[in-house]
């Protein structure tokens, strides 16, 4: 068993309050989870409303089909022109962990 967790430090755009970032934050998470099959959260910053910070994590059998999920959301979070991508943080645990 392979688990893998993504931690994405980003600045949103032209936000100004709480509940805009929220309507910037909530689709990026909804469709994370819709399009790829991941758990997704914010984690973090949510009392700044130009950042947030949110966490993926997966599950999978195979490490190569785990990196490859983990690519795939990476590239769709810093593709997407509503938020600045400032720094993805990876993890991965294998069998091989104590």
């Amino acid at each position: 068993m392979y688990a893998g967790t993504l931690s994405f430090d980003l600045l949103l755009g032209d936000v100004r309050s709480l509940k805009e970032k929220r309507s910037v934050v909530r689709p990026i998470i909804a469709e994370l989870h819709r399009k790829y099959a991941v758990s997704v959260a914010e984690v973090g910053d949510q009392d700044l409303y130009r950042r947030a910070t949110i966490g993926v994590a997966a599950v999978s059998g195979d490490a190569g089909h785990l990196t490859d999920l983990l690519d795939r959301c990476e590239r769709w979070v810093a593709a997407r022109p509503e938020v600045e991508l400032l720094s993805v943080r990876r993890r991965f645990h294998g069998d091989h962990d104590d």
